[in-house]
């Protein structure tokens, strides 16, 4: 989708935001005329960043949990976001203390809307995709339904599950509506990306 959307040429400048070591973007831009001195990666972990320089030659950018990205307005003509957006929620620290639903929703609808606000200020255009909440196996989890239940009962099962099951989490994670996503990204066209019918995940993009 991503590159039937944009026009990529040698001068394109990306952001992958949130992009860990760079190999998802890597397989993406397989191909493409994109220069690797032209991607920039940037994340939380500075671990797997140092990776993305080493391996792929990207620019690395170690950015904070929150605020401001430390790029000007406009800054690249594309920033990618894959299943990160969701994550943008309360303080790692605070994930398993905070049970009440109503509570956490609240941090991270802020939270989020902060971060989309920054993908819409450095990029002219930009491909956010996030997991769709009603999809009946969660992403993180794999756990079918896991994520119609009440935050609380998502902790309980969440510390049972983790000692047995094969996909092991922490519940960091605030899953979109479509009207959410909209409200984030009120500018951008949205794309349902579908398994057997069924909305698996939500794409947001702005072409520049």
């Amino acid at each position: 989708m991503f590159r039937e959307i944009f026009e990529l040429s040698d001068s394109t400048r990306v952001l992958d935001l949130g992009g860990w070591n760079g190999a998802h973007i890597r397989a993406v831009l397989k191909g493409s005329p994109v220069k690797p001195a032209n991607v920039f990666i940037a994340d939380i972990d500075e671990g797997t960043l140092n990776e993305c320089a080493i391996r792929y030659g990207f620019n690395p950018v170690l950015i904070e949990e929150t605020g401001r990205l430390p790029f000007s307005d406009r800054f690249f003509d594309i920033v990618f976001c894959s299943s990160v957006i969701e994550h943008v929620t309360v303080p790692k620290e605070e994930v398993w203390n905070i049970t009440s639903g109503t509570r956490f929703r609240s941090i991270a609808r802020q939270r989020q809307r902060e971060f989309s606000n920054e993908v819409r200020r450095v990029g002219k255009g930009y491909f956010v995709q996030v997991p769709y909440r009603w999809f009946p196996i969660e992403s993180h989890s794999w756990l079918p339904f896991f994520s119609y239940l009440p935050r609380l009962a998502q902790i309980q099962i969440m510390r049972l599950t983790n000692r047995f099951w094969i996909k092991q989490t922490i519940p960091d994670f605030h899953l979109l509506s479509e009207s959410e996503m909209r409200g984030y990204f009120p500018d951008a066209r949205i794309l349902r990306e579908r398994v057997l019918g069924l909305t698996k995940s939500l794409i947001a993009y702005r072409q520049s």
